[in-house]
């Protein structure tokens, strides 16, 4: 999922221009890969001329999904394009299956669920939406320390809004409380039963517990990276793979996982309902100095490579005085059609189907791979 320049929640980000969101949408469904655009601030009056020439620039671009906060946004989505799904974002506060139940109403395919969310409300919700309805959830990366951060810190220590994308992220300065006649002497802050609300969580991370989340109901898994570097989204996306396809997470990734971003480790706090001091970490000098080159160096191996993504079948007919002809078709029924020259009788070896399907298989440095061939030969 990506940003564009406008009416996203990264706005410090270098987000992606039209034309390279445009650009960015053909390589990844080359690549058998959906592209979910943030269209999630909350807005004001006069963002919203501005959110529909937005939305009408997007229906050119044709991704798979605009992420919505907003419900005057979500209604001007539905009449610009209507073809694009809705999904809607954590920043809706989707707390309960009523919330669930009234946005799949107004045509929503897929809501992403509050942070603030046990496993066990979540099963909930799965059992009273619509089988149809998916579920998205968070499973590693940075929490707020607002409900799915509606917060004012940033608007009032510096006048930059959160719910507009500008959120300098005052929850992570440290702080202490000084009560007025005992200067000098500092505090710790704590939180209450409800959850953590006061400052600096660490960063969730779920990735040993996808079982647990699937037996949720949970359809998609979220990876919030904050503008975080590529080694960063390397490393999560590598680990959720492994153990999506429930194969041993390697140590050293687990290892680099932890290495290239924490703060003094993780937390499952809010999906097992462990609540406490255990969710607060603090960026320490060893958490920065532990990612270190030979990390990065590690995980580059992850996204140097093309990763073969896309199945693929082969038709292949070779007819006396007919050119040969290729057809090559993907998992989403698309289809090419390549014909050659008329073929010539054979003088030592003639090509038989071992030999054909022995070639056709050589996919390379491509993002595909072949699942079956089928040859017609005389």
């Amino acid at each position: 999922y990506i940003g564009g320049e406008a009416f996203g929640l990264r706005a410090k980000a270098k987000n992606f221009s039209m034309e390279d969101m445009k650009k960015g949408v053909e390589f990844a469904h080359a690549h058998g890969v959906k592209v979910h655009v943030t269209v999630n601030i909350l807005a004001h009056n006069d963002d919203l001329p501005g959110v529909e020439e937005y939305l009408k620039e997007l229906k050119e671009v044709g991704p798979d999904a605009l992420i919505i906060a907003d419900p005057g946004v979500f209604e001007l989505a539905k009449k610009i394009c209507p073809e694009i799904q809705h999904h809607v974002s954590t920043q809706a506060n989707n707390t309960n299956y009523a919330t669930y139940q009234f946005w799949w109403k107004q045509g929503a395919s897929r809501v992403v669920s509050a942070r603030e969310l046990s496993l066990r409300e979540i099963k909930e919700i799965r059992e009273r939406i619509p089988a149809e309805m998916e579920i998205e959830s968070f499973i590693h990366g940075a929490m707020c320390i607002s409900y799915s951060g509606r917060c004012l810190l940033s608007n009032f220590f510096t006048g930059r809004d959160a719910n507009q994308g500008a959120c300098t992220h005052p929850c992570r300065w440290k702080y202490s409380i000084v009560e007025e006649t005992r200067p000098g002497e500092y505090m710790p802050v704590y939180e209450n039963e409800r959850g953590t609300y006061i400052f600096n969580s660490k960063d969730l991370c779920m990735i040993e517990h996808i079982p647990e989340m699937i037996d949720a109901g949970i359809d998609s898994f979220k990876i919030e990276g904050r503008m975080k570097r590529p080694e960063y989204v390397a490393a999560a996306t590598a680990a959720c793979r492994f153990a999506l396809d429930q194969q041993a997470i390697p140590q050293n990734l687990t290892e680099n996982l932890e290495a290239v971003f924490s703060r003094s480790g993780f937390t499952t706090g809010y999906p097992d309902g462990t609540l406490g001091r255990d969710m607060f970490g603090i960026r320490t000098k060893e958490d920065v100095t532990s990612a270190t080159n030979p990390v990065f160096q590690q995980l580059h191996s992850y996204y140097q490579k093309e990763r073969q993504s896309v199945p693929i079948t082969y038709s292949l007919v070779i007819k006396r005085s007919t050119p040969v002809t290729v057809m090559v078709s993907d998992h989403e029924q698309h289809t090419v059609t390549v014909k050659g020259d008329i073929p010539q009788q054979a003088i030592h070896r003639p090509i038989d189907e071992a030999r054909c399907l022995e070639q056709l298989k050589k996919t390379g440095g491509t993002p595909f791979y072949c699942t079956n061939v089928t040859c017609s030969i005389d």
